[in-house]
C-alpha cells in the first residue's frame, strides 16, 4: 500500500492493515514521518519530530505484534502529543522559551498509557505558549498555519495538533482544552475533537495552565477514532488528586445506537448577535439534518453564558499566576545571564523566558489574587461560575444534549486580532461556559462557510456522558463526509 493511501486511513483501518499484514508498523510510521518532512514546513505544526526514535519504536512494536504480545486497538498506531505532555527523555517546551531546554525525566499519565498500548510517538505538536491563546500565534516556535488557508490561523491553543490532523500528518493527537483549546481549533481546521468531563483523564504530567479547567482530550478525523483513543487514556489515576473514580465505559460499543428521539437543546444565547451569519447558516442546516435522523430540537436558555468570558479571564489567569510561579530561573527553565542578585535573577529570567500573552495573564491573575482584590474579583468570579454551572444543570432537565457553534466565526487571518486581546478572547465565547462547568464538550465538522473554511458543531453533554456525545457525532458522520474532506494542498 502506498504512503498516501496509509495516511488516509482511520485508526480502525490502520489497525486492520497492520494486524493482517497489509503493511507493517514501520511502513505506517514512515508514511507519516515522510509526510511531515515534506509538508510541515508550510504549517509549522510540530516543534519536535522524533524520526529515529519513532522508527526504533516501530521496529520493536512490529516484533511484538508478530509474537502476539500486542493486539490492542492502538498497537502500532502513530500519534502525536501537544508539547505540554511530559515525555521521558524528550524535549517538552510548552511552546515557550522558558522550557526550551527542558527534557522531562518522566512520562505523563496519558503518555505512559499510549506507550503501553503500543502507540508510536511521531513528535510533539506546536501550541500557544503554556496553552494561552486562541490562534496559535503565541508560540516561541513560530505561528502555526491552517491547512485550509495558510494565511489563516488554525485556532489555539492546540492548533498544532488540529493542523496536523487536517493535513493528515498524524492519524490521532492528544491536545488539551482549558477554555476551548480542542474544540475551537477543531472547528477552524475541520477535525473532530473532544474535551471529556473534568477529571475523566488524568492531568498527571500535563504542564498546568489553569488547574481547575485543564483537561486532556483526543483530536482525530472521526468520532470513532476519538472513542478508540478515549478507551485507552480515560480512567482513574491516583497520582492526580482531581482524577474521577467514575466507571469508564467502552466508548465504541454505543457508537451505532440510534439517536431517534434524542432531545437536542439549542441555547438561544449562542444564536444571538456575535455569531457570524455564514457560520449560522451551516449550523442551522446541520440541525435540520439531525431532525431528519429523528432528533427532537428545542430552544433552551443559558442566561449567565454572557458572563463566561469575564469569569474565565479572572479564574484562568489567577490559576496561571500560581502555577507559573515555579518558573523562576532557579530549579529549571530559562535562566538569565549574569544576574546581579536573586531578585534580578527572578525578574530577568521570567521577563526573558515568558512571551507577551503569558506575561499579560500572569499580571491579570496576580492582581486578581492580591490583597484587597481577591474578594472583588476571584471570589466573585467563582460565585458566578457556580451560576453558569447551574444553568447547564437546569437545561439538562429538559434535553439530552446541547448543540451549537464551536466558534463565532471561521478561522481568521494571521495577525488580524494580534493587537486586540479582547477580540481574541471572544473567539472562545461558546466553548468557555462548558469548561467553567466542568462538562464534556466536543466539536465535529459539518460543512464549509461561504469563505471556503470549515465550520464545526459543538456538542455539550451532561457529566460523564462522553459516550452519548460520540454516538451522536458518529451517527452524523455515517450520514455525511465532511470529516473526510482534505485541504487541496494536502490531499
Amino acid at each position: 500500500m502506498s504512503q498516501e493511501s496509509i495516511s488516509s486511513l482511520s485508526l480502525k483501518e490502520l489497525h486492520t492493515g497492520i494486524h493482517t499484514g497489509q503493511f507493517s508498523v514501520m511502513e505506517a510510521t514512515d508514511a507519516y514521518l515522510d509526510r511531515i518532512e515534506r509538508l510541515d514546513g508550510e504549517l509549522n505544526s510540530f516543534i519536535t519530530v522524533l524520526r529515529a526514535q519513532a522508527q526504533q519504536q516501530a521496529q520493536v512494536i512490529d516484533q511484538k505484534i508478530r509474537q502476539g504480545e500486542l493486539q490492542g486497538p492502538l498497537a502500532g498506531i502513530p500519534y502525536a502529543l501537544k508539547d505540554l505532555f511530559c515525555t521521558e527523555g524528550i524535549l517538552t517546551t510548552c511552546g515557550s522559551k522558558m522550557l526550551a531546554n527542558f527534557v522531562s525525566p518522566y512520562d505523563a499519565h496519558v503518555t505512559s498509557q499510549l506507550k503501553a498500548a503500543g502507540g508510536v510517538l511521531l513528535g510533539k505538536n506546536n501550541m500557544d505558549e503554556f496553552a494561552m491563546g486562541s490562534s496559535n500565534e503565541n508560540s516561541a516556535y513560530g505561528v502555526v498555519r491552517n491547512p485550509w488557508n495558510t494565511d489563516c490561523v488554525p485556532g489555539g491553543s492546540s492548533g498544532g495538533g488540529a493542523a496536523a490532523i487536517a493535513a493528515r500528518l498524524a492519524p490521532m493527537v492528544l491536545g488539551t482544552d482549558t477554555g476551548g483549546s480542542i474544540r475551537q481549533p477543531g472547528s477552524f481546521c475541520g477535525v473532530t475533537g473532544i474535551k471529556p468531563t473534568y477529571g475523566r483523564i488524568s492531568r498527571y504530567g500535563m504542564i498546568a495552565f489553569a488547574s481547575s479547567l485543564d483537561q486532556c482530550g483526543p483530536m482525530a478525523v472521526s468520532a470513532e477514532d476519538c472513542a478508540i483513543t478515549l478507551n485507552v487514556i480515560a480512567g482513574f489515576d491516583e497520582r492526580d488528586s482531581t482524577s474521577a473514580q467514575a466507571t469508564v465505559p467502552d466508548y465504541t460499543t454505543t457508537l451505532n445506537d440510534s439517536i431517534h428521539g434524542l432531545r437536542i437543546g439549542l441555547p438561544k444565547e449562542f444564536f444571538a448577535a456575535g455569531l457570524d451569519s455564514q457560520v449560522a447558516t451551516v449550523i442551522e442546516r446541520a440541525v435540520k439534518e439531525f431532525e431528519q435522523l429523528g432528533a427532537v430540537v428545542k430552544e433552551v436558555s443559558l442566561p449567565n453564558a454572557h458572563l463566561a468570558v469575564p469569569v474565565y479571564y479572572v479564574v484562568a489567569p489567577a490559576e496561571a499566576s500560581s502555577n507559573l510561579s515555579r518558573f523562576d530561573g532557579v530549579r529549571f527553565g530559562h535562566r538569565c545571564e549574569d544576574p546581579q542578585d536573586l531578585t534580578d535573577l527572578y525578574k530577568r529570567s521570567r521577563w526573558e523566558g515568558f512571551g507577551e500573552e503569558v506575561k499579560r495573564r500572569i499580571m491579570v491573575g496576580t492582581y486578581a489574587l492580591s490583597a484587597g482584590y481577591y474578594d472583588a474579583y476571584y471570589l466573585k468570579a467563582q460565585q458566578v461560575r457556580r451560576l453558569i454551572k447551574q444553568d447547564f444543570v437546569d437545561a439538562f432537565k429538559e434535553v439530552d444534549v446541547i448543540m451549537g457553534p464551536s466558534a463565532p466565526t471561521t478561522a481568521f487571518k494571521i495577525g488580524e486580532k494580534a493587537d486586540d486581546p479582547v477580540a481574541m478572547y471572544l473567539a472562545d465565547i461558546y466553548t468557555i461556559p462548558t469548561s467553567l462547568a466542568g462538562l464534556p464538550g466536543m466539536t465535529f465538522p459539518i460543512g464549509f462557510a461561504a469563505d471556503g473554511l470549515p465550520v464545526g458543531m459543538q456538542l455539550i453533554g451532561n457529566y460523564f456522558q462522553e459516550a452519548r456525545m460520540l454516538n451522536i457525532a458518529h451517527q452524523y458522520q455515517l450520514n455525511s463526509d465532511w470529516h473526510l474532506k482534505l485541504p487541496a494542498r494536502f490531499a
